[in-house]
């Protein structure tokens, strides 16, 4: 009787045992304001990286994906919540001036609330900028499990921090900072060392390798979200080089300014870390059942000390971070999945961050939340490019600046407005016109018209986000 009553529950154990087998693991890693013309893999010639040129080379290339937004919090928001910059509620960087409207609300539903619900182990290594300790947006109220890093967007510009925060503990290093600019973003932590000993890349990417390691059973979800190679603003504004790392590596006896030298072996560092991860899934034995995922939040910075123009981080693209042309959005975009992803591809498929929600959601086998705008990438990825859906048009708007400016990409057209609402469309044939130099709205008044009423379909209203009042 004792074994028959033990069968039941041992069959159900199996059954479990097996769906939670069958869930892939997903990695998500985002590097902060690297322009799509920063990979070797994009056309990059100065600076190396190798192991995200041979993560394209085992996996899949996006030639025509794009980021949530051309700043940081709300690019964020909208991978997070899969809802693009009309309907996302972070749609910008507010900092201290109003710090609660960039704080996630408890029905704003995550990547990681969805799979956490799901049965996998989430955890956030990185930088966050969603919400502060105490916050309704602080990443364990969010979906995560485990929490280690930068909640506060300044803090993040400190490449040698006095702290930062693993869970809802303050863990302190031997780094001397001097304050700099926290008035700015409504947090402790912004400025720059002077006694530099700990640097806060290694550490992430240490806790990260641990943190799979520990969890390696899955499914487990990591949004690895580093901070190069954003710059130190602070360090810039007072040591004219904001691009902080340990040392210049190869680059050390270039005959470049330190600002570039600095850039590049940011880069390859953060090549180095990723290549780690990749080589770890494949040590543990679980490459075959882990997607990884590779991005940036948005173009290129101009904010280190370095000249713009000297590595052509934003490649044949218009524009940088801030802008709506597709330098500031466009961004490198990487997939690697063995046995999955067919090694060598390379996608001109039209997607934005927004679709890793239903991406996720479909590999968790649950369903995506219905206040989203997204699509799941998994026909994509499974080598179903015929079968993959696509986006009636992709929405961007921006609010920094007098005016403010609107987006829409629509198959080969893309139309930006400046002043949002208010302003004349331009229009351009991105798939002819990569750079956005001719403008040929005159030319197509009919696609003009159905950018605006797109335009005006996908903005709805936010009481804390106006044009030109930013």
């Amino acid at each position: 009787m004792t074994l028959l009553r033990t069968l039941p529950l041992m069959f159900l154990c199996a059954v479990a045992c097996a769906r939670a087998e069958s869930k892939p693991n997903l990695v998500f890693i985002l590097a902060d304001d690297l322009g799509y013309g920063d990979l070797g893999c994009y056309g990059q010639k100065l600076i190396k990286t190798p192991r995200l040129d041979r993560m394209a080379s085992e996996g899949m290339r996006l030639t025509q994906f794009y980021a949530g937004c051309t700043v940081c919090a709300p690019s964020r928001s909208v991978l997070m919540t899969g809802q693009h910059m009309g309907h996302t509620w972070v749609r910008g960087n507010a900092g201290a001036k109003n710090i609660e409207v960039q704080t996630l609300r408890p029905e704003d539903k995550t990547v990681a609330e969805v799979l956490k619900g799901a049965g996998y182990r989430t955890a956030l290594i990185g930088k966050w900028g969603l919400g502060e300790l105490g916050s309704t947006g602080h990443p364990l109220r969010k979906g995560f499990d485990y929490f280690f890093g930068y909640l506060n967007q300044g803090h993040a510009h400190n490449y040698y921090p006095a702290f930062l925060w693993r869970n809802e503990e303050m863990v302190r290093f031997q780094n001397a900072v001097v304050p700099m600019g926290q008035e700015i973003y409504g947090a402790p932590g912004a400025g720059y060392a002077t006694n530099k000993v700990d640097y806060s890349h290694d550490m992430i990417a240490e806790e990260a390798v641990k943190w799979i390691r520990e969890n390696k059973g899955g499914p487990f979800f990591l949004y690895l979200a580093l901070t190069i190679p954003h710059a130190n603003n602070e360090a810039t504004r007072a040591l004219k080089n904001g691009q902080e790392v340990p040392d210049y590596g190869e680059y050390a006896s270039r005959g470049w300014p330190d600002p570039e030298k600095g850039q590049a072996a940011m880069i390859t560092r953060m090549d180095r870390d990723v290549g780690r991860v990749l080589d770890l899934l494949k040590e543990l034995g679980v490459a075959e059942k882990t997607l990884v995922m590779f991005s940036s939040d948005n173009g290129p910075h101009k904010e280190g000390g370095q000249d713009p123009e000297f590595f052509d981080p934003n490649g044949p693209l218009r524009g940088n971070k801030r802008d709506l042309y597709d330098g500031g959005i466009r961004v490198p975009a990487l997939a690697w999945w063995p046995g999955t992803i067919q090694g060598g591809t390379v996608s001109d498929h039209i997607g934005y961050f927004g679709d890793v929600m239903a991406t996720a959601a479909e590999m968790a086998g649950v369903s995506c939340p219905a206040a989203t705008d997204s699509i799941s990438l998994l026909p994509l990825l499974r080598g179903d490019a015929a079968g993959q859906k696509q986006h009636a048009y992709l929405y961007w708007e921006f609010y920094e600046g007098k005016a403010g400016a609107q987006a829409v990409r629509m198959g080969p057209w893309k139309g930006v407005r400046k002043p949002g609402v208010t302003g004349p469309i331009e229009l351009y044939d991105v798939t002819k016109d990569i750079a956005e130099e001719k403008d040929i709205a005159a030319k197509h008044p009919d696609v003009v018209a159905k950018i605006e009423a797109a335009m005006k379909e996908a903005h709805v209203p936010s009481p804390n986000w106006a044009f030109g009042k930013r």
